[in-house]
């Protein structure tokens, strides 16, 4: 059985076929009664509308491409879930990418996205500024998402305030009496701020002799590893704050299996609140960075971007809160 078209839409109604279209535009000249009569028979017949075609016609596809840096990590699961709530209200869908295994992959999703001529472009987390970010960023519109790693004129970005993040981790830690705070640390421009941030924080505190930044990555395995090193060190910290959760979980990990018991033998802190840091079992205290809000002011960025192009780029601070659990306590006599 062939598949119902716009003018099969049009006879089975008796209307005409330009009609049908200015339904499914969601026109506002139509009669209620024709409209009706469109609808039923959309129905009826099963008729779903030729997205390619009507690209064509109203020179947009309603669907924006997303490149994300790691699925793995459940930050982005909640961006994305801000992210959709705004765009579904503005009848946009989400083609998602992922360049986790394959960063040179990064290019071939970028040049796809362009080739389906999408509406935008969200580049969510960090990532380098590469030849082909560039590129798709001064061809489609783009909003740069929980990252500060590229700037380009006509680009707005929509990150936390890592700055007063950190100093809302650190300054916890001080509160508690803790001195001796390690920082373990990420990749990428945001986790620079972060790290720089703890710097400033620590000197403030007047802990400045107590600075020690270890690098890690922004995975679990990188945070074990990361705490190792750390823990292998000439003197012990009290306290240490990792860059993101995947992080601290990791970091937790290797205390554990060294036998330090946390927070009693050194408390951990992490970035980002993500739904590991509120498990029972984990009880992670971690800086709170409005995922979700997050996500839902860069796509009414973004919406706003592909609705004024040659605007100038702007950048959006969201203010995290802390959270404090069971992964944070004041120092012992003995850490």
């Amino acid at each position: 059985m062939a598949q119902p078209t716009i003018r099969t839409v049009a006879a089975h109604a008796g209307v005409s076929k330009s009609l049908v279209s200015l339904v499914l535009r969601g026109s506002s000249s139509v009669s209620e009664e024709k409209r009706t009569a469109v609808e039923n028979a959309i129905r009826e017949l099963g008729y779903r509308p030729n997205l390619s075609a009507r690209s064509l016609t109203q020179k947009r596809t309603h669907i924006v491409g997303v490149l994300l840096n790691d699925l793995r990590n459940p930050w982005f699961v909640d961006c994305l879930e801000g992210m959709n709530s705004i765009l579904q209200q503005h009848d946009l869908k989400m083609f998602l990418a992922d360049g986790r295994l394959d960063r040179s992959s990064d290019a071939s999703y970028l040049e796809s996205f362009m080739d389906l001529r999408l509406d935008g472009l969200a580049l969510v987390g960090t990532r380098a500024p590469t030849p082909a970010l560039i590129q798709a960023a001064a061809t489609m519109p783009t909003v740069v998402v929980a990252s500060r790693d590229l700037e380009c004129a006509g680009v707005d970005v929509v990150a936390n305030d890592d700055e007063l993040g950190t100093r809302l981790a650190v300054d916890h830690l001080a509160d508690l009496g803790h001195r001796r705070i390690a920082h373990l640390a990420g990749v990428g421009a945001v986790a620079d701020i972060r790290a720089d941030s703890y710097r400033d924080a620590m000197t403030r505190h007047g802990f400045a002799r107590f600075i020690r930044v270890v690098p890690s990555g922004m995975t679990e395995d990188d945070g074990h590893r990361a705490a190792d090193t750390l823990l292998d060190g000439p003197s012990r910290p009290s306290a240490v704050y990792a860059v993101n959760d995947m992080v601290a979980i990791g970091a937790m990990t290797a205390c554990q299996e060294r036998g330090l018991a946390v927070p009693l033998d050194i408390s951990i802190i992490g970035y980002d609140n993500t739904y590991l840091a509120r498990l029972r079992h984990v009880q992670l205290t971690s800086v709170d960075n409005a995922t979700i809000e997050v996500g839902r002011r860069a796509a009414s960025a973004l919406i706003q971007r592909i609705a004024d192009p040659t605007a100038p780029g702007s950048l959006e601070l969201v203010p995290p809160a802390l959270h404090v659990r069971a992964s944070t306590t004041s120092p012992t006599r003995n850490s």
